[in-house]
């Protein structure tokens, strides 16, 4: 006689974006959900006491984290997210010319299908439409200001710290069939796992330092296209502009520690800094002497990007989001890969039977899923990462560069002309379709290597041409 299926107990670690999509996709399979987050509910604090560094720099929604949301099936959630976002067609590049007159130049995302935008978004509305459809879901309770500090894989247990402020009140321990990591980029689950099983990690510090910059003006925000990523770039470094819901913008400055050095060096020079490599910035935008303030009193962050493999330890335990792969945020993807991450492990579970199959045959199921996740989105997490970085160079000085703007030119030319060939720009691969990311890296190298042999047959003709002519 076939056994009766029982629910499986799924912990989550981390109540960000990524691990309230994982507990919604356990819990919609009928499965019983804990989640615990170390910080207190951010919506039932002030802002200004809540609020944490990692969510500052503008957020962005594309295809694959829209796709991944949409997998809930769940068209009321799905339009409150949708709500507050803001639709970019494309970067708003700013500069000045040789006379001294500033300019801006829209370069659109995708000038061959239309006006297809990305979405800026609103990290603490996200988030906050997240945890309220949380707690709707009758399978699912939600831990606030519990420290995960360790989990023993063989007997499930994974043990918390409740925090009341500075005090640890109690220890709490949860017992789980699955626990899902999705507490970022210095992830203490994938710690954990690292003591379970043979695990390959990379951790890297770029010499970038990113700075927020308030101005809460809207008169003067109204300056800017609404509808477009605003980029000064400055070569060695850039200044950004996200739109964000509400009439105002999110504005970073990215910029080897060096510089933020001579800041505190030479206050005077900031000005001259921000009018050399970001003209339009300051006076237009924002007052000299409120940017130098907050040069000297805003924290300058470090970014870090992560590798690491597998994504999983047996049959038990699995990361996702930050915890898996960290990325820099410069192609506006560290989000979307982690909702992008969540769906593609509940297609590897739900594909292997885990919901289908005797309970004593659960655990195996369940191993060969993780397996077959981290096989799949290792590769992807180190693409994206390498994408990411990549990126960086063509914001702050690429978009300047007139064989930028011919690639792109031909590119698209090949895209709307020869559709047949299914040519497609690295950034429409990755902002507006859910193809993998090491699919999109092998594809734009054979792309790359096309234009390469087109560019040398085209220069031959030209010169066997011109020899004839002489001739």
């Amino acid at each position: 006689m076939r056994e009766t299926q029982t629910r499986q107990k799924v912990v989550v670690v981390g109540a960000g974006p990524v691990g309230c999509l994982a507990a919604l996709y356990a819990a919609q399979r009928g499965d019983d959900v804990e989640i615990y987050e170390l910080r207190e509910d951010p919506r039932m604090c002030h802002p200004s006491q809540c609020s944490t560094t990692s969510g500052a720099i503008g957020l962005v929604l594309s295809e694959r984290g829209l796709s991944s949301i949409r997998g809930l099936q769940n068209p009321t959630l799905l339009g409150l997210i949708e709500a507050k976002t803001v639709p970019m067609y494309g970067r708003m590049i700013h500069g000045r010319d040789p006379s001294g007159d500033l300019w801006e130049k829209a370069q659109n995302y995708d000038n061959v299908n239309g006006k297809v935008p990305i979405t800026a978004k609103d990290r603490s509305h996200l988030t906050n439409v997240l945890l309220d459809e949380l707690e709707r879901t009758t399978n699912i309770n939600l831990f606030f200001n519990h420290k995960f500090t360790g989990a023993d894989l063989k007997t499930n247990q994974a043990f918390f710290q409740f925090r009341q402020g500075n005090l640890n009140l109690k220890h709490v321990d949860a017992s789980f069939d699955m626990i899902i990591g999705a507490d970022g980029a210095y992830s203490a689950t994938r710690s954990q796992l690292m003591k379970h099983t043979p695990m390959d990690y990379q951790q890297k510090y770029d010499d970038i330092r990113w700075c927020e910059i308030q101005i809460t003006d809207r008169a003067v925000s109204s300056q800017l296209s609404r509808n477009h990523l605003h980029i000064w770039p400055g070569r060695e470094s850039m200044f950004v502009a996200v739109p964000a819901p509400g009439g105002t913008f999110t504005y970073t400055l990215f910029a080897p520690s060096s510089h933020y050095t001579a800041f505190f060096q030479s206050p005077e020079g900031v000005a001259a800094y921000f009018d050399t490599r970001f003209p339009g910035v300051s006076p237009d935008l924002v007052d000299p002497g409120s940017l130098h303030k907050q040069l000297m009193v805003n924290p300058h962050l470090p970014l870090v990007g992560t590798k690491c493999s597998p994504y999983h330890s047996g049959h038990n335990a699995v990361i996702v989001g930050d915890a898996a792969h960290a990325v820099l945020p410069f192609y506006g993807q560290g989000l979307n890969a982690g909702m992008e991450d969540v769906c593609r492990l509940f297609e590897h579970l739900d594909n292997h039977g885990v919901y289908q199959c005797a309970r004593s045959q659960i655990a195996t199921a369940r191993a060969f899923a993780l397996e077959a996740y981290s096989r799949q989105r290792v590769p992807d997490g180190h693409a994206i990462h390498d994408l990411s970085r990549a990126n960086y160079l063509e914001l702050r000085w690429g978009v300047l560069s007139s064989l930028h703007q011919l690639r792109k030119r031909v590119e698209e030319a090949i895209c709307k002309y020869l559709p047949q060939l299914g040519w497609a720009t690295q950034y429409t691969r990755v902002s507006f379709t859910t193809e993998s990311y090491s699919a999109i890296v092998q594809a734009t190298a054979s792309q790359e290597r096309a234009l390469i042999l087109a560019s040398v047959v085209i220069l031959a003709i030209m010169v066997i041409l011109a020899c004839c002519l002489l001739i």
